[in-house]
C-alpha cells in the first residue's frame, strides 16, 4: 500500500489544521529550550530514518523540558495513530476542543482524524515520549492496515483495532508495564546506531502494542461501532467546516466534498441532511458567512473584500448580498455593530458561494 498518497481527512488551507509541522518544537530545540531525541521520516523533527526501515513508523522520540516553556504546539492531525506517554511533569492537552490536564503517568492515544494540541497555550515542564504509526487510514470508516512487522496474531490485531476504533477516549493513566516499554524505547532511540537497533525497536513497539491491548481490554469501555461509520466521517467533516475558517474557505465543490469523505454525492448529501438539516452547499455557505462575520468584528484592519475572498467567495458583490440576507445588514454596517455573532447553522436558500 502506498501510504504517502493518503490525504488527511480535511485539506484545510490554514497550517494549524494540517498535518503537524512541528515548527515551534524545532525552534525550541534550536534555541536550547528543550532536549529532543527522535527518529523520523518526512517533516517530523529528529534523526532521519530510511523509508524502508520499519515502514509506517513516521516518528518516535522523547523530549525533556526542564521548565515551563514559552511555546506550544498548534492544533494538528497526524499521519497515523499517535501514542504519547508523559513520564514526568504536567501540561495541558486538548483533543477535539476538550481539554485534559496531563500529569506524570498520563497516556494519550489520538487517531489520525482527531484534532489535538499540547499546551494552553504553552508547554509545561516534563519528559514526553511519543510514537506515530501509520495504519493506512485518514477517516474513521476506513479499514486499518497494520505494518507487516507488527507481529501480533490476527485475532489480537483485530481486537486492538476494534478497541481503538470503537472508542475515542484520548487520555488514560498508563500502567507500569506500558511506562517501562516507553523507557526501553527511549534507550533504543539513544542507541540507534548500534547493531540490530531496528530489530530491537520493532520488538519494543510490538511489546508496547501488546501491553496496550491488555490494558484497554481490561477497561470498562463502551463499544460504539457508530464511531467508524460513514456517517461519522461526514459529521467530522462538517464539524471542521464549522470550526475552521481555513477548511471552509477552500474551493470546495459538491463532488469534491463527497469524494473527500470517501463516498458519492447522493450518500454524502443524505448524511449531511440528516446531520444539519441542510444541503452540503447551503451548510458550507452558512459556515463561510459565520466565519466572515466574526472576522469583520475581530480583524478591523482587513477589508471586506479580503475577508470575502479568504472565506471562499469569488465575488465581493455576491458576498455582500449573501451576508445581508443572513445578517440583515451590510458587511460594513455589521462591522460597526456590537453583540455576539450567531453560530453557524445549516441554513437554506443561499446559492453556492462564488
Amino acid at each position: 500500500m502506498n501510504r504517502s498518497r493518503l490525504a488527511p481527512i480535511y485539506r484545510g488551507g490554514g497550517a494549524r489544521y494540517l498535518i503537524d509541522t512541528c515548527q515551534p518544537q524545532i525552534e525550541a530545540v534550536r534555541q536550547g529550550k528543550i532536549s529532543l531525541h527522535a527518529l523520523t521520516k518526512g517533516h517530523y523533527p529528529g534523526l532521519a530514518m530510511e523509508p524502508s526501515v520499519l515502514p509506517g513508523l513516521n516518528s518516535i522520540g522523547f523530549w525533556d523540558a526542564k521548565c515551563a516553556q514559552d511555546w506550544g504546539l498548534e492544533e494538528h492531525r497526524n499521519e497515523g495513530i499517535e501514542i504519547t506517554f508523559l513520564e514526568t511533569g504536567a501540561m495541558a492537552f486538548t483533543v477535539d476542543q476538550r481539554r485534559f490536564d496531563l500529569h506524570a503517568g498520563s497516556l494519550t492515544v489520538t487517531r489520525p482524524w482527531q484534532l489535538h494540541k499540547l499546551g494552553a497555550p504553552h508547554i509545561g515542564p516534563g519528559r514526553l515520549h511519543w510514537l506515530i504509526l501509520d495504519v493506512g487510514v485518514r477517516r474513521p470508516n476506513q479499514e486499518w492496515q497494520w505494518p507487516r512487522w507488527i507481529m501480533l496474531q490476527r485475532r489480537d490485531r483485530e481486537e486492538l483495532t476494534r478497541l481503538l476504533r470503537h472508542n475515542e477516549n484520548p487520555v488514560w493513566t498508563a500502567p507500569v508495564r506500558v511506562a517501562r516499554v516507553f523507557r526501553d524505547l527511549a534507550q533504543c532511540i539513544l542507541q540507534w546506531n548500534q547493531p540490530h537497533s531496528a530489530s530491537r525497536m520493532a520488538i519494543e513497539i510490538n511489546q508496547l502494542l501488546l501491553e496496550l491491548l491488555g490494558f484497554l481490554s481490561a477497561q470498562p469501555m463502551e463499544d460504539n461501532p457508530a464511531l467508524v461509520s460513514r456517517r461519522r466521517a461526514v459529521e467530522l467533516f462538517l464539524n471542521d467546516l464549522a470550526r475552521n475558517p481555513a477548511s471552509a474557505g477552500d474551493r470546495w465543490t459538491l463532488k469534491g466534498m463527497a469524494s473527500h469523505c470517501g463516498m458519492g454525492i447522493t450518500a454524502f448529501s443524505q448524511y449531511c441532511r440528516e446531520l444539519v438539516n441542510s444541503g452540503p452547499v447551503d451548510f458550507l455557505n452558512q459556515c463561510r458567512l459565520g466565519h466572515a462575520a466574526r472576522q469583520l468584528r475581530e480583524q478591523p484592519h482587513r477589508t471586506v473584500t479580503e475577508i470575502a475572498f479568504a472565506n471562499g467567495f469569488n465575488s465581493s458583490q455576491y458576498f455582500a448580498t449573501a451576508f445581508r440576507r443572513r445578517f440583515h445588514a451590510t458587511p460594513h454596517d455589521f462591522r460597526q455593530q456590537t453583540g455576539p455573532v450567531r453560530p453557524q447553522a445549516g441554513g437554506r436558500g443561499d446559492r453556492p458561494a462564488g
